[in-house]
């Protein structure tokens, strides 16, 4: 599956981490940065997948669960480190569910948003994988 878990270094310090994310540790140029917020536990977010477009996941506070589909599998990644970021490559089908109290999950993505480049049917999707 296009996705992986990358390490997101971290200069520690007794009065507080930094999470440093340089073009060394993202592998393509950031053009859009957006979070989500205030997200009720019962919520299910993405439901979607890209054509182009590539995305780090990051649950800066809190915790949830990535569900990630080829098409022909599904995997589930649990996110709840700040220091860790899920790399999602085009043509993936990802949904975000079970949030904590508190989570909030930054997103970075290779481009601007381009409503042409999301597939929101998941029959859709498949078919485009044949």
């Amino acid at each position: 599956m296009n996705t992986a878990l990358i390490d997101i270094p971290v200069i520690e310090n007794v009065l507080g981490n930094i999470a440093v994310l340089e073009n060394n540790v993202v592998p393509f140029d950031i053009k859009r940065v957006y979070y989500l917020f205030d997200i009720p536990s019962s919520s299910v977010r993405g439901g979607h997948s890209h054509k182009k477009l590539r995305q780090i996941l990051i649950a800066i506070s809190g915790s949830f669960d990535v569900i990630l589909k080829d098409g022909k599998s599904e995997k589930k990644v649990f996110l709840n480190k700040p220091d860790k970021g899920l790399l999602i490559k085009n043509n993936v089908w990802r949904e975000l569910e079970n949030f904590s109290s508190g989570a909030v999950c930054l997103v970075l993505a290779s481009d601007v948003f381009d409503e042409s480049d999301y597939i929101r049917d998941f029959e859709v999707f498949v078919n485009s994988k044949k």
